[in-house]
């Protein structure tokens, strides 16, 4: 036998040194480089063969408008929720990585999803973290038809993938990657070296043929997918199922996707017959009090491919420590400190010995620049102890310059609006329509100063 090569990775980039050190010189991350040994080389089992092989396979040079797609037709999960995630449904050969918390529901929502397609195609559900009892239990409580549905309980990659070949599957999900293993790879189940190896297998296995796999992920502490960073460089989507434990909402979020939009947003509700989708999550995060408040404002922000309505809060009070708090949920505290330096500059409001919280309801997090104008707004109110409209509606980028950027998806937005029934519009006057909206009145602003002129 000739001698076991070893290497090292680091665990959050995936970079490999040829000798272990402190600092990975790639991400900049410490003690994070461990030891594995190299697996022989071994290729993912491809149709009318019953092993792996190692020698090169022959392949075909072609162009383009060569390759056949209408053989590869997109199929539905049967929530439109995931589909809309998904860029349209699944991709026949694609490899799915979905992660969240534990007990957020990606085991039901799975289960779910492969009860419903075992109805029309063949699929199979390998467990590696449950046994097939506590599975059965599972669908028997959520009511689920299970006559069809094929399991398997097993956690080594190369004997799931034999079995799959004689189960031709059209998709197959495996739960979990991190206790899935290789036998060639020295190292126990969970580990950078076992993820990985096993990632890149299950993925060849996918493309060679054409099997959707749904691999789940565990997150870390921080919230992040839990094994090596090439993880998600391999497969083909990476999404991430979200939610408070107070919350009985979920939020599906695509962080990475080939075959459609990334941040496309899908929202469910936890119910007792599991994951139940939200067609209109506008109206959850509506559900405001009947009086309105000072420091409270509705805005649209833009998710994936469509719109959506949520509430911001702001409470601007008088601190009592030598550093004034700002404390942001669901917002980027870096962004609030620039606003709040051009509020003081452009709209001549200091708030230098005031604690700042600013939160969006419904645990949504935002990440675009259109909520800038609501978010000076909501603090202005909270100031200011006054109340804005309830039937009113903000959007738009503040610049450094006081400036009100345009947003994209404008008239998308204004519609979403008035469909819900706002009357008045505050907006950047790139984005005023040149077609009035029945119902409502927009008011287009250029700089920060008009804004809140129309404001207040």
């Amino acid at each position: 036998m000739g001698k076991k090569k070893t290497a090292f990775v680091c665990s959050d980039c995936g970079a490999e040194f040829a000798r272990w050190q402190g600092q990975c010189s790639e991400c900049k991350a410490w003690n994070t480089i461990t030891e594995f040994r190299v697996p022989s080389v071994k290729a993912a089992p491809r149709a009318g063969t019953m092993a792996g092989y190692a020698g090169v396979v022959e392949a075909k040079v072609q162009t383009l408008d060569e390759v056949n797609l209408e053989s590869l037709p997109r199929f539905s999960t049967g929530f439109k929720e995931f589909d809309r995630v998904l860029g349209g449904g699944v991709v026949p050969g694609s490899a799915i990585l979905i992660g969240g918390e534990p007990g957020a529901g990606k085991s039901t929502l799975l289960l779910q999803t492969m009860c419903l397609l075992a109805e029309s195609m063949s699929t199979l559900y390998v467990t590696g973290e449950e046994s097939l009892q506590q599975v059965a239990m599972r669908a028997k409580r959520l009511g689920l038809p299970t006559n069809k549905l094929r399991t398997l309980a097993e956690t080594n990659v190369e004997s799931i993938c034999q079995l799959a070949l004689r189960e031709k599957p059209a998709i197959m999900v495996i739960d979990s990657i991190q206790v899935m293993h290789m036998s060639d790879v020295q190292s126990a189940p969970g580990s950078v070296s076992q993820v990985r190896e096993s990632a890149a297998y299950l993925t060849r296995f996918a493309k060679q043929n054409q099997v959707a796999i749904i691999m789940v992920g565990h997150v870390t502490k921080d919230g992040s997918l839990a094994g090596p960073k090439v993880l998600e460089h391999c497969i083909d989507c990476s999404i991430l199922l979200e939610g408070s434990s107070d919350s009985r909402f979920r939020t599906l979020r695509g962080n990475k996707n080939r075959f459609g939009a990334v941040n496309e947003l899908g929202v469910f509700a936890m119910t007792g017959q599991g994951l139940k989708e939200v067609s209109n999550p506008s109206a959850i995060f509506l559900n405001r009090g009947e009086e309105q408040t000072p420091g409270s404002l509705v805005m649209v922000i833009w998710e994936g491919t469509r719109p959506l309505l949520v509430e911001v809060q702001a409470l601007v009070d008088y601190s009592q420590l030598a550093n004034p708090r700002r404390v942001t949920v669901g917002l980027e505290q870096n962004r609030l400190a620039m606003l709040l330096a051009v509020l003081h500059r452009h709209g001549g409001l200091q708030v230098a010995d005031q604690d700042v919280f600013v939160n969006v309801v419904g645990g949504v997090k935002v990440s675009e620049t259109s909520a800038d104008l609501a978010l000076i707004a909501a603090l202005v109110s909270s100031f200011k102890n006054h109340a804005l409209e309830r039937q009113m509606v903000v959007f738009g980028e503040v610049g450094l310059g006081g400036e009100i950027r345009p947003v994209p998806s404008g008239q998308e937005r204004l519609r979403e609006a008035a469909k819900h029934g706002f009357k008045r519009a505050i907006v950047p006057i790139a984005n005023k329509p040149k077609d009035a909206i029945e119902g409502m009145e927009v008011v287009a602003v250029a700089s920060l100063s008009d804004a809140l002129e129309a404001l207040f």
